[in-house]
């Protein structure tokens, strides 16, 4: 009798310990929403994703897309969205394609400009990544329009022309949805502000602009900027964190309010806001040293304040080169980042202390993603660079695709969705 107690007793351990297992395992990413994931935050729950591949080892499908577009994959369901341009920016479009076979499922044409203005070599007509929920996806150009589809029909929702800016060098900042909110960026050289739409209608909620008496100083072609902002909950308020050129502000994310700013910079942000462990962490602009020369800081800060924090709040400023393109990734405790004279940098989130560096072939403007162990680090010259995670720099793979590579990965189903200059691939261990 003990023995058979004894083993009724060891059976349901088992049983627990595989319902507790079954509970606490994360579920596999399959929908991303937004730039950089359905958090803003590049990461995604995957297993058994591909180390290795090249243009025929490891592709479920490519699909070839028209035009010339740097926004990157986004995805719910079985739909993959992009956006692209003709070259000139005379047609912008939104190109949907099945996740299962690479077949182009839409393609529509949203915007038809009547003046267009010059961009960066670098940048395209449809740089800006759309975000997508279910039923409905958003695509953004900047000045040239906003719009909303019926993702599954096509059909116009809404629409607006009249939000503008002179970007400059071209429209960057991609749309965040947050609660009844589409939330946009228009930071030109002419005027600073930030919307925030209600996404069933298209009507304004909030607007707010950025503080003159800061931004007046600059030079009108320092005051543009390309960010995608993030939400973060402190001490129970949501807090809308955006980092401009001169200064990196929190509001209120339901007013559009001011709550706290950091004041720092003079020329043009990209790399986008993340938070982690209560903190969050931004790269500056660039600034002028008392020395002349110019650098760029990565700043930790304590986000729980009010006014200008800028000299009690700081926890810690790494320094490096102007120009911060890509946004980094934050996994336990560890931060990684490519500067722009292409050395990667693993840092101690708490400390700012650099744990390793390494320099990498290529140039880097998409952002770093992460999954299943391993940071997947997109180079313009079409090569993704997979490094493991760790306070060791392992070098795994680096792996080459036909045409540049400026979008930002998304990783759905155990699988990567890579936007190059002329594909969109999808792949997965074969």
């Amino acid at each position: 009798m003990k023995y058979l107690i004894r083993s009724l007793f060891i059976f349901m351990l088992m049983v627990v310990n595989i319902s507790f297992s079954g509970k606490c395992a994360p579920p596999i990413t399959h929908n991303w929403t937004h730039f950089r994931g359905s958090n803003l935050d590049g990461e995604a729950i995957a297993d058994n994703l591909p180390i290795s591949w090249n243009d025929s080892i490891n592709i479920a499908w490519k699909t070839a897309i028209h035009g010339k577009g740097w926004s990157s994959p986004v995805v719910f369901g079985n739909q993959v969205w992009v956006t692209t341009a003709d070259k000139q920016g005379e047609k912008m479009y939104g190109v949907c394609t099945d996740l299962t076979t690479g077949e182009i499922l839409q393609n529509i044409l949203l915007f038809e400009p009547e003046t267009i203005q010059s961009i960066h070599d670098v940048n395209s007509y449809a740089t800006p990544t759309p975000c997508i929920e279910e039923g409905f996806v958003y695509f953004h150009f900047g000045k040239y329009g906003t719009v909303c589809l019926n993702s599954q029909t096509g059909k116009k929702v809404w629409e607006r022309t009249d939000l503008q800016c002179t970007h400059v060098q071209g429209p960057g900042s991609s749309p965040i949805l947050y609660g009844n909110m589409l939330i946009l960026h228009y930071e030109g050289d002419d005027v600073q502000f930030i919307v925030a739409l209600d996404k069933k209608t298209g009507t304004t909620l909030w607007e707010t602009h950025r503080p003159a008496d800061l931004y007046e100083p600059l030079a009108p072609i320092g005051r543009k900027a390309y960010i995608t902002p993030i939400v973060m909950n402190v001490n129970g308020k949501e807090l809308l964190i955006s980092n401009g050129s001169a200064v990196c502000i929190a509001y209120d994310v339901h007013t559009g309010e001011e709550v706290w700013r950091v004041v720092q910079g003079e020329d043009s942000t990209i790399s986008m806001p993340f938070q982690w462990d209560g903190k969050v962490y931004f790269y500056t602009s660039f600034y002028t040293k008392p020395d002349e020369s110019k650098t760029a800081e990565l700043l930790a800060v304590n986000p729980d304040g009010t006014g200008d924090i800028t000299e009690t709040h700081v926890l810690w400023r790494h320094e490096g080169p102007i120009l911060q393109l890509l946004t980094p990734i934050i996994k336990d405790g560890l931060i990684y980042t490519i500067d722009s004279r292409n050395i990667m940098h693993c840092i101690d989130a708490q400390t700012g202390e650099i744990i390793w560096e390494q320099r990498l072939r290529g140039r880097f403007n998409g952002s770093l993603v992460s999954a299943d162990g391993m940071i997947y680090c997109s180079s313009t010259t079409g090569s993704v660079f997979v490094v493991g995670e760790g306070r060791t720099f392992q070098l795994l793979s680096e792996n080459k695709l036909d045409g540049d590579i400026w979008a930002t990965p998304a990783v759905v189903d155990n699988s990567l969705l890579i936007r190059t200059s002329k594909y969109l691939y999808r792949i997965a261990n074969q």
